[in-house]
């Protein structure tokens, strides 16, 4: 896998401003906001999409969630969105898996 900026915040190289971290995951928030709120949850473990985690990871994305969850409560977030981009078509730009927790403003269906 390539490096990308994620891992580069992940690793203390590039300065983020973080709201969560422990063992597996880290969260912080995202320097182009689309969204009052918008953090970003990523593994700590290099997985570059959704598709290509595979069964041992099933773990860490439920942990991923609930990261999510707590993030999104500490932000003062009743109501979110959570986003996950799998692959270029799908406007994922940073090959490092991520979640997007937008809030803050209602949020309208259908997105894009």
């Amino acid at each position: 896998m390539a490096d990308t900026i994620f891992g580069r915040i992940e690793r203390g190289e590039i300065p983020a401003d973080v709201v969560y971290e422990d063992d597996r995951a880290l969260a912080f928030r995202d320097v182009n906001p689309v969204a009052p709120t918008h953090l970003l949850v990523i593994p700590r473990k290099p997985i570059e999409t959704l598709s290509a985690a595979e069964a041992a990871d099933e773990s860490l994305l439920g942990h991923l969630l609930l990261v999510a969850n707590r993030v999104a409560a500490e932000a003062g977030l009743e109501n979110y969105r959570l986003v996950i981009n799998n692959g270029a078509g799908s406007g994922q730009t940073v090959f490092h898996l991520h979640l997007h927790i937008l809030g803050g403003r209602p949020l309208n269906w259908p997105p894009g």
